[in-house]
């Protein structure tokens, strides 16, 4: 597709995108038949200090939604079920539904781990033959992946006003944005219900004078471009014209791990083992997605609200105990730092990625501070230690602790815009 043809008004219906409604909380009541139609929260780990991070449709008819305080969300809702999450079976349930959609029609793009877009054919476009693939797509999950896995589906000219589609009927939903009624059909949506619109664009928007969709809409691509700051602005007067622009091209920048520690975690001494089992799991993923890094960076977040930050640099490294070291001197800045207080959560990020590829091999067995001979050992054994956790199941062997200090907090977890390879669980 040209470009011009990309931005020429919409034409026709080109894209299927699929929403599962309240997935984690759908997925433990699709395996637990006790919690059907019950409010359900589901949580990080076991205590009213933490929030939720689903719900379902029963608990959200009472307020609670994702990001509430659990002390809070068990005040609007006395009856809530508090449920330990699941991740692994979130991405089990998360690569069935994919199989599923598949057999319908091909999953073009996987957007987070509740959302799947897929591109409309020629003679899939008009309304009717959209209409009944998405019915088919509904019909197959309910009986081939279970019937609380129920998804809203948008049907519309370009992926992104698909997406906004899904949202327009929940739960269970079936909308069609047909390019004859754009924009008009868009009046009925509030600014924060688009993509990309967060509280800081939405206070943006008002400053300039735009506070609902027709305004939004009356704006030419310049003035839209002038009121978001950048280039995405006019793109966006493109999307919400129907426009089908192709996607922008992504690539990966950083691998990471972070955990909010439930109370017995959040002591100094024992939040460190936190940390290094973070480490330790970032450089495994590096090393399966068989990348190096150039730098590692350690967040923590003290109890009493501040955010303590450091990062280090290394020669391209993608063994453990290249990163536990960097980490090591890291933590000891920003515990002075913090004075004894009590750490919330860590993050471990690894940044300067670089494929292995890509990489020219040294002439020499040492560089600067580097002994070129001692990092190979290190990587070989790095490797070996991944093979043996593979094999054995994940803490089976660990580098600088004890395989007991890492299980309690070593799962892998979910964000919505990154699902997890099933290796991930090993590491």
């Amino acid at each position: 597709m040209s470009l011009d043809d990309a931005l020429s008004p919409a034409s026709g219906l080109r894209w299927l995108y699929v929403d599962f409604n309240s997935y984690f909380a759908s997925v433990e009541q699709q395996l637990r038949p006790e919690l059907r139609g019950k409010p359900v929260a589901v949580v990080p780990v076991e205590t009213d200090a933490t929030c939720a991070i689903a719900a379902s449709y029963e608990a959200k008819a009472f307020g609670v939604k994702t990001g509430t305080p659990i002390w809070e969300a068990k005040k609007l809702c006395p009856g809530l079920i508090c449920v330990l999450a699941q991740h692994e079976r979130y991405v089990e349930y998360h690569h069935r539904i994919l199989e599923e959609v598949d057999q319908h029609i091909p999953v073009t793009a996987v957007c987070s781990i509740d959302e799947v877009a897929c591109r409309l054919m020629d003679n899939e476009t008009s309304v009717e033959r959209a209409t009944a693939i998405a019915l088919s797509i509904k019909r197959g999950l309910a009986a081939n992946v279970g019937e609380y896995v129920r998804c809203s589906i948008g049907i519309a000219p370009n992926r992104y006003l698909a997406k906004v589609a899904t949202d327009l009927q929940k739960p269970d939903g079936l909308t069609v944005l047909q390019p004859g009624d754009l924009p008009e059909s868009l009046f009925v949506l509030k600014l924060r219900d688009l993509p990309d619109i967060g509280r800081n664009m939405e206070r943006r928007l008002a400053m300039a004078g735009i506070n609902d969709m027709p305004a939004l809409m009356a704006l030419d691509a310049q003035r839209m471009r002038k009121a978001w700051g950048s280039v995405w602005g006019e793109r966006m007067w493109h999307l919400l014209r129907g426009a089908d622009l192709p996607e922008e091209e992504t690539s990966r920048r950083t691998v990471g791990h972070s955990h909010v520690m439930a109370p017995e975690l959040r002591d100094p001494a024992r939040a460190k083992f936190v940390a290094r089992r973070l480490t330790l799991k970032a450089a495994a993923r590096l090393r399966r997605m068989e990348y190096y890094a150039g730098a590692l960076s350690l967040s923590a977040r003290l109890e009493t609200g501040p955010r303590l930050e450091g990062g280090m640099r290394c020669y391209r490294a993608q063994d453990s105990m290249t990163f536990l070291h960097l980490l090591d001197k890291l933590w000891d800045g920003l515990m002075r730092e913090a004075r004894g207080a009590r750490i919330k959560k860590v993050s471990i990020t690894l940044h300067e990625l670089v494929p292995a590829s890509g990489l020219q091999p040294e002439l020499f067995d040492v560089l600067s501070d580097v002994d070129m001979r001692e990092r190979a050992k290190a990587e070989k054994i790095s490797h070996a230690l991944d093979k043996i956790n593979h094999r054995f199941g994940r803490d089976s062997v660990s580098v600088g602790m004890l395989p007991s200090q890492g299980r309690s907090f070593s799962g892998s977890k979910i964000a919505f815009t990154r699902i997890p390879d099933v290796e991930e669980f090993l590491e």
